[in-house]
């Protein structure tokens, strides 16, 4: 069982929706579930964009490997790290590490 806060309850009647957002006013409620639902959205473009790179990736690395090449090509990767470093600052760097990691493949 939750505790409600008298304060919340009586600015919204809508305990449920604050305890979902945190919110304080019902309009800020409703606010935060739209720009939520839009995350959720974008959020799935993103996965099926990184399912997509993921599945290019091994394309390309199928194809260096079948001509004698090695799976990895450092400085493309590093050529990636400076695109969302510069993009995003650190984080960026973090972010492309980790896509990086999941598009190298299982060998």
């Amino acid at each position: 069982m939750t505790a409600t806060h008298p304060e919340t309850v009586e600015k919204t009647g809508a305990p449920a929706a604050a305890e979902r957002t945190g919110a304080r006013t019902s309009e800020a409620a409703g606010l935060i579930t739209g720009a939520r639902e839009r995350i959720d959205a974008l959020d799935d473009r993103i996965l099926g964009l990184v399912q997509e790179r993921m599945a290019v990736s091994a394309v390309i690395q199928d194809a260096r490997i079948a001509s004698g090449g090695r799976r990895v090509n450092l400085s493309r990767e590093n050529e990636i790290l400076g695109r969302y470093s510069a993009a995003l600052g650190k984080p960026g760097t973090t972010l492309a590490m980790t896509l990086l990691e999941l598009c190298r493949g299982r060998v």
